[in-house]
């Protein structure tokens, strides 16, 4: 897979261009006040899937709308006191999964909370349970063009709204330290994860991997494959559709909602990588807000660092988030 993007001293510069919308503070200030107005207290139930080390909890959230989310909570089996923990958010078509399948915070000493992406959950192996209850009109197969001639009916305003009310949630929930939160994601997970840190005031540490929505029309000219090609497609028949697609990307692009973070991060890019071109994910890591490290793969396309990343992971995590255990 050959490296396409900008050369190593050009990427480690590079600013996105996007200009933020005049109300972008207002607009999401608005949306995540309205969430919240709407929201009930977390359900927990235990769950038995035969992980003896492991409690396992089937959570359901107040998420955009007061509608339900569906996530899973892991906790070391046994311990006292509050544990710090990691709220992960899912890539493109996944969903939170079987009971079963964990992450490696858990078996580190974290809780960790695993949320569905609501319409998603059909792909790469992690079946969602979370519907979308939103209307759209014309567009391809996927979920990025649902409701894009507008931020207020766009499909990622619910989603990265029920992100924000993920934290809201795992918060409330007993067992877990509220002043010790990470929040971590692949792809889309990653991008949310930035948007996430701007929008949430007092989290603790942000991990985001190969991340997605990153200064979005340079991906869009860019990127080959994934699910940007959705936007594309959607472009090329709805040519009169331009200005106002990228007008209501723009409240959307993690970019500029990464501005205002203050949380530690720890970021990951593949310079090979064609779903999310690096030089997207630097220019998310030079908007970033906070203080910020950076790892890079040179020949890995969207898959990224994997389980070399999850070692770097677990190395930095207790530099700036330490657990309990």
């Amino acid at each position: 897979m050959p490296r396409y993007d900008l050369d190593d001293d050009e990427l480690v510069r590079y600013q996105t261009s996007v200009v933020p919308p005049s109300d972008l503070a207002d607009f999401w200030g608005r949306t995540i006040a309205e969430a919240r107005a709407l929201a009930w207290e977390p359900k927990v139930e235990p769950v038995d899937c035969g992980l003896k080390v492991l409690d396992v909890f089937d959570v359901t959230f107040s998420g955009f709308g007061g509608e339900p989310i569906k996530a899973w909570l892991h906790v070391p089996a046994r311990t006292e006191g509050d544990l710090p923990v990691v709220v992960r958010i899912p890539g493109y078509e996944c969903g939170r999964g079987l009971p079963h399948q964990i992450s490696q915070w858990p078996v580190a000493g974290y809780a960790s909370l695993t949320i569905d992406a609501r319409g998603q959950g059909s792909g790469w192996g992690l079946a969602g349970d979370t519907p979308d209850s939103g209307g759209f009109g014309p567009s391809p197969p996927g979920l990025l063009a649902h409701g894009i001639l507008d931020p207020e009916t766009y499909y990622y305003r619910r989603l990265y709204t029920d992100a924000v009310l993920a934290v809201d949630a795992v918060r409330q929930l007993n067992g877990v330290a509220a002043d010790a939160v990470a929040v971590t994601g692949t792809s889309q997970g990653g991008g949310i994860t930035l948007a996430v840190a701007g929008l949430v005031p007092g989290i603790s540490a942000i991990m985001p991997d190969t991340p997605f929505f990153c200064d979005v029309p340079r991906a869009l000219a860019l990127s080959d494959r994934g699910p940007y090609l959705e936007l594309v497609r959607h472009l090329a028949t709805f040519r009169q559709h331009e200005k106002r697609v990228l007008e209501t990307l723009a409240y959307f692009d993690a970019t500029l909602l990464a501005r205002t973070a203050d949380a530690p991060a720890l970021f990951s890019v593949a310079l090979m990588d064609h779903w999310c071109p690096p030089s997207t994910g630097y220019a998310a890591f030079n908007a970033y807000g906070g203080p910020k490290e950076i790892r890079a793969y040179p020949y890995n396309d969207h898959e990224g660092g994997q389980f070399h990343q999850e070692a770097e992971q677990l190395r930095w995590l207790p530099t700036v988030m330490p657990t309990a255990i």
